[in-house]
């Protein structure tokens, strides 16, 4: 498993473990005193170092190679999972997925960015960068979902829209806005997730909802650390100070009103067990459709638009 530099020392006093436990095997030395001192301090480092995370550390365990992508959730999470393909226009984004799912007792429209984990997988799914097709498949299956009445759940996991030429060239602004404009205009449930990164416009397009919720180490901002810092600094090694500044994560968010409040996940991160922040996530998403399904077609547009509306503050001087 890829070691985030700020876990290397839990690391070494984990390595220290095995190595007690393969010389006691060997030696037939009882050492079980000093294993579990060892066992009990690397418990209490684990704790304290995961609950005071700072945002530049947060940013990258949003970003850990193992961490859970949606296809990884569709199968932990939905009982079935029936994949819609294309945009009806000639092209099928891999990297947004969408289709209908039944999670628990709910039938829902499931859609999601999804990132790879090896180079073939990446290419496959262009890193989790959608191109402005993959947002009109997500509008066509908004679409699908308003006609027939299934509440949707986004999960949202990118860097940020593809920025290349081809993207531009085919009306990548365009396609985020009218995703914007006709998500606000919904009559179903929307709950979007944002379950590691969530950069700019391009996370936006996917998650005006009723409830935006956010996994407790991942991030939502309007531009990556890395580039706020280039630009106000010239320095993109700067990215530290930069995350601080952004307030990006989950904690931040849900004080200032930006999300509705955040998913824990395992100690460690979601990497580190697939099955424990799945199934957070299956009750959250529960959870919040329960508390949106009383709501009328015109209550679950007002309130999405209050919602927005409210986020931001300005001085008149």
């Amino acid at each position: 498993m890829m070691v985030l530099e700020f876990e290397k020392p839990l690391v070494e006093i984990q390595e220290k473990i095995k190595e007690l436990r393969k010389i006691s095997s060997e030696s037939g030395m009882d050492l079980n005193k000093e294993i579990e001192t060892f066992e009990q301090q690397a418990n209490d480092y684990k704790k304290e170092l995961y609950s005071n995370l700072k945002p530049f550390q947060k940013l990258q365990i949003a970003r850990h190679q193992e961490r859970p992508n949606f296809l990884n959730y569709t199968r932990l999470i939905c009982d079935e999972f029936i994949e819609m393909h294309g945009d009806r226009e000639g092209t099928d984004d891999r990297a947004i997925i969408g289709g209908l799912a039944k999670i628990g007792d709910k039938k829902v429209m499931l859609i999601g960015t999804q990132k790879g984990k090896s180079t073939k997988e990446n290419l496959e799914y262009n890193f989790g960068m959608p191109q402005p097709q993959g947002y009109r498949k997500a509008l066509r299956l908004f679409k699908h979902a308003n006609k027939f009445n299934l509440p949707i759940v986004t999960l949202i996991d990118t860097p940020g829209a593809y920025p290349g030429i081809s993207a531009e060239e085919t009306g990548q602004g365009s396609a985020i806005a009218v995703n914007l404009r006709e998500m606000a205009k919904l009559n179903v449930p929307v709950v979007a997730i944002i379950t590691g990164e969530g950069c700019s416009g391009g996370a936006l397009g996917l998650a005006v909802a009723n409830k935006v919720l956010m996994l407790e180490h991942a991030y939502y901002t309007v531009i990556s650390p890395e580039g706020c810092a280039s630009i106000l600094w010239r320095d993109a090694a700067r990215f530290p100070d930069a995350a601080e500044a952004l307030k990006i994560t989950s904690e931040d968010l849900t004080e200032l009103g930006i999300v509705d409040g955040a998913i824990k996940e395992p100690i460690g991160g979601a990497h580190t067990c697939y099955s424990e922040m799945s199934q957070n996530m299956k009750d959250a998403i529960l959870d919040s459709l329960k508390s949106l399904e009383g709501m009328s077609a015109e209550e679950l547009r007002e309130q999405r638009y209050n919602k927005f509306r409210a986020m931001g503050q300005f001085l008149e001087g």
